[in-house]
């Protein structure tokens, strides 16, 4: 029987071999960087590879026992860093992906981009400081749980359903309709459109619009049956209707994180945890990290309510994350202190 919200300090393949079939939510990790830092000089350590090739082995290996614990409603998700080696980046997040997705069954959904505010303070000469990293987000198949609402949903702010029109808003496409090349009929279409989408503004049911009429404005590029491209072709126009979302790009802002107290050469942030936490799981959900460290994905955890496992191959780590732990009295938002 599973035990939840516990940390076992152990080979993560050693230890991931007693979990059922099928049996978590959600694998969200970290694994050692290739020669990038010891995190304890352990024999098994990955990481500390001499090839990179055996390095994406090694982390392979354990992919594969990530699926088959995984649900078939389940995520995965692993990020890694990259590495230079004389000069030359080697791709090592971009190599692993390949791998996995050419010898496991899974999908990759997204590289979720985790854009460091504040990276290492280091000029070179001959190239850029490194501030990014990938999240890949890899699934079994179509049927993965996706909470699109809960990510970087964090806008405080309360917006007037009310839009304040006036007898200007339109005004502009109103003489557009006129001065165009369009029938008598689809002007007449147009205008009724229009005035419809004005009042659906004024309702509040829509924050903006856009319109594109026929022989005024550029074509659309691509586009497929049915689509803005035939609207225009068919009826004269298209409108463009704006309800204030925001768009739910696959990037991430956020700072490297630094906990004091916490020894640990690779903390990454809660922040960035939480919003793949909400996105993907929902409250009760068990959530795996192979590679526990400063114990980040067990606190993000027990502060969405959310079940966790976490592994750690330092004896060390696996009890500073515990400490850390006692420190989370229950559940709790990171997102209003953390932004």
């Amino acid at each position: 029987m599973i035990q939840y919200n516990k940390i076992r300090c152990g080979d993560c393949i050693d230890l991931i071999q007693t979990i059922p079939d099928k049996s978590i939510n959600l694998i969200i990790t970290s694994p050692p960087y290739f020669q990038q830092r010891s995190y304890g000089g352990f024999q098994k350590e990955i990481g500390g590879e001499n090839e990179v090739d055996k390095y994406i082995l090694n982390l392979s290996q354990l992919f594969h026992e990530c699926v088959r614990v995984l649900k078939d409603d389940g995520s995965i998700v692993f990020n890694m860093g990259d590495k230079y080696d004389k000069g030359n980046l080697l791709l090592v997040p971009f190599r692993f992906a390949l791998s996995v997705m050419q010898t496991t069954p899974v999908k990759l959904v997204n590289s979720i981009t985790w854009v460091k505010l504040n990276p290492t303070p280091r000029q070179f000469n001959r190239r850029l400081v490194s501030s990014t990293e990938p999240f890949f987000h890899f699934v079994k198949n179509d049927s993965y749980y996706y909470n699109i609402n809960g990510f970087l949903n964090t806008s405080s702010q309360i917006k007037s359903k009310k839009q304040n029109v006036t007898n200007a808003t339109g005004k502009k496409y109103f003489e557009m309709i006129n001065n165009s090349n369009l029938s008598d009929c689809e002007k007449n279409k147009a205008k009724e459109a229009l005035t419809k989408t004005i009042e659906e503004m004024r309702d509040g049911k829509i924050e903006s619009f856009r319109m594109k009429i026929r022989g005024l404005h550029s074509m659309p590029f691509g586009g497929q049956e049915g689509g803005r491209k035939t609207q225009i072709l068919n009826n004269g126009f298209t409108i463009i209707k704006l309800y204030g979302n925001k768009i739910k790009r696959d990037v991430i802002e956020s700072p490297v994180e630094t906990i004091k107290g916490i020894n640990h050469p690779a903390v990454y942030p809660q922040y960035v945890i939480q919003e793949l936490l909400l996105l993907l799981t929902k409250k009760g959900d068990v959530v795996l990290d192979p590679f526990l460290g400063s114990g980040t994905t067990a606190v993000s955890c027990k502060r969405l309510g959310r079940n966790y496992i976490g592994f750690d191959i330092n004896p060390d780590y696996c009890k500073r994350a515990e400490e850390r732990l006692k420190g989370i009295n229950g559940e709790e938002d990171l997102r209003e202190w953390l932004l």
